[in-house]
Protein backbone atom coordinates (compact mmCIF):
# COMPACT_ATOMS: atom_id res chain seq x y z
CA UNK A 1 0.00 0.00 0.00
CA UNK A 2 1.08 3.56 -0.69
CA UNK A 3 1.27 6.18 2.04
CA UNK A 4 -0.72 9.35 1.50
CA UNK A 5 1.16 12.68 1.41
CA UNK A 6 1.71 13.89 4.95
CA UNK A 7 0.53 10.63 6.49
CA UNK A 8 2.21 9.75 9.78
CA UNK A 9 3.41 6.15 9.65
CA UNK A 10 3.72 3.81 12.61
CA UNK A 11 6.86 2.19 11.20
CA UNK A 12 9.83 3.68 9.38
CA UNK A 13 12.78 1.55 8.34
CA UNK A 14 16.01 3.48 7.96
CA UNK A 15 19.79 3.47 8.19
CA UNK A 16 21.80 5.10 10.96
CA UNK A 17 25.41 5.73 9.94
CA UNK A 18 28.19 6.13 12.48
CA UNK A 19 30.61 8.69 11.05
CA UNK A 20 33.02 8.00 13.87
CA UNK A 21 33.91 4.53 12.62
CA UNK A 22 33.37 4.79 8.85
CA UNK A 23 36.79 4.30 7.24
CA UNK A 24 35.77 5.04 3.65
CA UNK A 25 36.55 1.51 2.42
CA UNK A 26 33.61 1.57 -0.06
CA UNK A 27 32.55 -1.97 0.90
CA UNK A 28 29.01 -0.59 1.20
CA UNK A 29 29.23 0.86 -2.31
CA UNK A 30 30.46 -2.32 -3.98
CA UNK A 31 28.12 -4.65 -2.09
CA UNK A 32 25.17 -2.40 -2.91
CA UNK A 33 26.12 -2.39 -6.59
CA UNK A 34 26.57 -6.17 -6.68
CA UNK A 35 23.30 -6.98 -4.92
CA UNK A 36 21.12 -4.55 -6.81
CA UNK A 37 22.62 -5.32 -10.21
CA UNK A 38 21.74 -8.97 -9.74
CA UNK A 39 18.43 -8.28 -7.97
CA UNK A 40 15.05 -6.80 -8.80
CA UNK A 41 16.41 -3.25 -9.16
CA UNK A 42 19.10 -4.06 -11.73
CA UNK A 43 20.92 -4.17 -13.99
CA UNK A 44 22.60 -0.91 -12.99
CA UNK A 45 24.44 0.54 -15.95
CA UNK A 46 28.13 1.42 -16.13
CA UNK A 47 29.62 3.44 -18.96
CA UNK A 48 33.33 3.20 -19.73
CA UNK A 49 34.15 1.77 -16.29
CA UNK A 50 37.84 1.48 -17.16
CA UNK A 51 38.09 4.60 -19.31
CA UNK A 52 39.25 8.11 -18.57
CA UNK A 53 35.76 9.33 -17.65
CA UNK A 54 33.89 6.41 -16.05
CA UNK A 55 30.29 6.88 -15.05
CA UNK A 56 27.51 4.66 -13.85
CA UNK A 57 24.46 4.19 -11.65
CA UNK A 58 24.99 3.79 -7.92
CA UNK A 59 22.48 3.70 -5.07
CA UNK A 60 25.15 4.44 -2.47
CA UNK A 61 28.20 6.69 -2.60
CA UNK A 62 30.89 7.70 -0.10
CA UNK A 63 32.15 11.27 -0.20
CA UNK A 64 35.56 11.90 1.39
CA UNK A 65 36.96 15.28 2.30
CA UNK A 66 39.27 16.98 4.76
CA UNK A 67 37.99 19.16 7.58
CA UNK A 68 39.83 21.56 9.82
CA UNK A 69 42.99 23.59 9.36
CA UNK A 70 46.47 22.16 8.88
CA UNK A 71 48.08 20.61 10.84
CA UNK A 72 44.92 19.72 12.80
CA UNK A 73 43.02 18.27 9.84
CA UNK A 74 40.58 15.38 9.88
CA UNK A 75 39.60 13.07 7.04
CA UNK A 76 35.83 12.64 6.95
CA UNK A 77 34.11 9.79 5.10
CA UNK A 78 30.46 10.58 4.48
CA UNK A 79 28.25 7.82 3.02
CA UNK A 80 25.09 9.07 1.35
CA UNK A 81 22.11 7.46 -0.33
CA UNK A 82 18.35 7.99 -0.44
CA UNK A 83 17.27 9.09 3.05
CA UNK A 84 13.70 7.72 2.75
CA UNK A 85 12.23 10.99 3.97
CA UNK A 86 9.03 10.96 5.96
CA UNK A 87 7.86 13.79 3.69
CA UNK A 88 9.69 12.95 0.44
CA UNK A 89 9.65 15.84 -2.06
CA UNK A 90 10.36 13.42 -4.91
CA UNK A 91 6.94 11.77 -4.60
CA UNK A 92 4.45 14.61 -5.27
CA UNK A 93 6.41 15.93 -8.28
CA UNK A 94 6.32 12.62 -10.15
CA UNK A 95 3.82 13.05 -13.01
CA UNK A 96 3.14 9.33 -13.41
CA UNK A 97 3.04 8.24 -9.77
CA UNK A 98 6.15 6.11 -10.26
CA UNK A 99 7.77 7.43 -7.07
CA UNK A 100 5.92 6.46 -3.92
CA UNK A 101 6.34 5.84 -0.20
CA UNK A 102 5.24 2.50 1.22
CA UNK A 103 2.70 2.61 4.02
CA UNK A 104 3.87 -0.55 5.78
CA UNK A 105 7.51 0.41 6.33
CA UNK A 106 8.11 3.93 4.98
CA UNK A 107 10.50 2.87 2.21
CA UNK A 108 10.49 5.20 -0.81
CA UNK A 109 10.51 3.27 -4.09
CA UNK A 110 10.22 3.72 -7.85
CA UNK A 111 7.85 1.73 -10.07
CA UNK A 112 10.00 1.27 -13.18
CA UNK A 113 6.95 0.37 -15.26
CA UNK A 114 5.56 3.84 -14.67
CA UNK A 115 8.80 5.85 -14.70
CA UNK A 116 9.39 7.91 -17.85
CA UNK A 117 12.82 9.23 -16.85
CA UNK A 118 11.71 12.88 -16.74
CA UNK A 119 14.11 13.65 -13.83
CA UNK A 120 11.56 15.69 -11.90
CA UNK A 121 12.31 13.61 -8.80
CA UNK A 122 16.04 14.32 -9.15
CA UNK A 123 15.39 18.05 -9.34
CA UNK A 124 13.13 17.89 -6.28
CA UNK A 125 15.50 15.84 -4.11
CA UNK A 126 17.73 18.19 -2.06
CA UNK A 127 20.18 15.37 -1.32
CA UNK A 128 21.10 14.34 -4.86
CA UNK A 129 19.92 10.80 -4.18
CA UNK A 130 18.24 10.12 -7.54
CA UNK A 131 20.15 8.88 -10.58
CA UNK A 132 19.10 8.22 -14.16
CA UNK A 133 19.97 4.79 -15.49
CA UNK A 134 21.16 5.76 -18.95
CA UNK A 135 20.47 2.38 -20.52
CA UNK A 136 16.93 1.89 -19.25
CA UNK A 137 16.07 5.60 -19.02
CA UNK A 138 14.47 5.24 -15.60
CA UNK A 139 15.22 6.98 -12.31
CA UNK A 140 16.85 4.81 -9.68
CA UNK A 141 17.66 5.03 -5.97
CA UNK A 142 18.35 3.05 -2.80
CA UNK A 143 15.56 0.63 -1.96
CA UNK A 144 16.94 -0.41 1.45
CA UNK A 145 17.27 -3.78 -0.31
CA UNK A 146 13.53 -4.32 0.00
CA UNK A 147 13.88 -7.54 -1.99
CA UNK A 148 16.39 -8.81 0.57
CA UNK A 149 15.10 -7.74 3.98
CA UNK A 150 11.82 -9.63 3.53
CA UNK A 151 13.26 -12.71 1.81
CA UNK A 152 12.37 -15.66 4.03
CA UNK A 153 14.71 -17.90 2.03
CA UNK A 154 17.66 -16.00 3.50
CA UNK A 155 18.96 -16.70 7.02
CA UNK A 156 17.48 -14.20 9.46
CA UNK A 157 20.87 -12.57 10.08
CA UNK A 158 21.16 -11.83 6.35
CA UNK A 159 17.82 -10.03 6.09
CA UNK A 160 19.33 -6.57 6.15
CA UNK A 161 20.53 -4.21 3.42
CA UNK A 162 23.64 -5.39 1.57
CA UNK A 163 25.57 -2.30 2.68
CA UNK A 164 24.89 -3.05 6.34
CA UNK A 165 25.92 -6.67 5.96
CA UNK A 166 29.18 -5.72 4.22
CA UNK A 167 30.39 -2.93 6.50
CA UNK A 168 33.55 -4.22 8.24
CA UNK A 169 33.46 -1.66 11.05
CA UNK A 170 29.75 -1.83 11.91
CA UNK A 171 29.28 1.79 10.89
CA UNK A 172 25.84 1.11 9.42
CA UNK A 173 22.82 0.22 11.56
CA UNK A 174 19.39 -0.73 10.21
CA UNK A 175 15.99 -0.82 11.84
CA UNK A 176 12.75 0.94 12.70
CA UNK A 177 13.42 4.51 13.85
CA UNK A 178 9.82 4.76 15.08
CA UNK A 179 10.39 1.93 17.57
CA UNK A 180 11.93 3.55 20.68
CA UNK A 181 13.47 0.24 21.74
CA UNK A 182 15.17 -0.55 18.43
CA UNK A 183 18.94 -0.47 18.05
CA UNK A 184 18.77 2.51 15.71
CA UNK A 185 16.50 4.53 18.01
CA UNK A 186 18.72 3.89 21.00
CA UNK A 187 21.80 4.93 19.01
CA UNK A 188 20.13 8.16 17.87
CA UNK A 189 18.97 8.95 21.39
CA UNK A 190 22.15 8.07 23.25
CA UNK A 191 24.71 9.39 20.76
CA UNK A 192 23.11 12.53 19.42
CA UNK A 193 22.00 11.24 16.03
CA UNK A 194 20.98 13.95 13.60
CA UNK A 195 19.19 14.40 10.28
CA UNK A 196 20.90 15.73 7.17
CA UNK A 197 19.86 19.25 6.15
CA UNK A 198 16.79 19.52 8.44
CA UNK A 199 16.10 23.00 7.09
CA UNK A 200 14.47 21.37 4.05
CA UNK A 201 11.76 19.97 6.38
CA UNK A 202 11.68 16.61 4.60
CA UNK A 203 12.26 14.68 7.88
CA UNK A 204 14.90 12.25 6.54
CA UNK A 205 14.48 8.81 8.08
CA UNK A 206 18.18 7.98 7.73
CA UNK A 207 20.30 9.66 10.38
CA UNK A 208 23.96 10.09 11.24
CA UNK A 209 25.91 9.63 14.45
CA UNK A 210 28.43 12.47 14.86
CA UNK A 211 32.20 12.17 14.79
CA UNK A 212 34.16 12.63 17.99
CA UNK A 213 37.17 14.70 16.94
CA UNK A 214 40.39 13.63 18.61
CA UNK A 215 42.50 16.57 19.64
CA UNK A 216 46.10 16.07 18.56
CA UNK A 217 49.08 18.11 19.58
CA UNK A 218 52.11 18.52 17.36
CA UNK A 219 55.35 18.40 19.36
CA UNK A 220 57.66 21.38 18.91
CA UNK A 221 60.93 21.09 17.02
CA UNK A 222 62.80 21.43 20.31
CA UNK A 223 60.85 18.55 21.86
CA UNK A 224 61.51 16.31 18.83
CA UNK A 225 65.22 17.03 19.01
Amino acid sequence: MRAEPGETLAKQLALVIDLNVCVGCHACVTSCKQWNTSGSAGPLADAQPYGANPTGTFFNRVQTYEAGTFPATQTVHFPKSCLHCEDPPCVPVCPTGASYKRKEDGIVLVDYDKCIGCKYCAWACPYGARELDEERQVMTKCTLCVDRIYDEHLPKEDRKPACVKACPTGARLFGDVKDPDSEVSRAIRERGGYQLMPEWETSPANQYLPRHVTQQTTPSIEARE
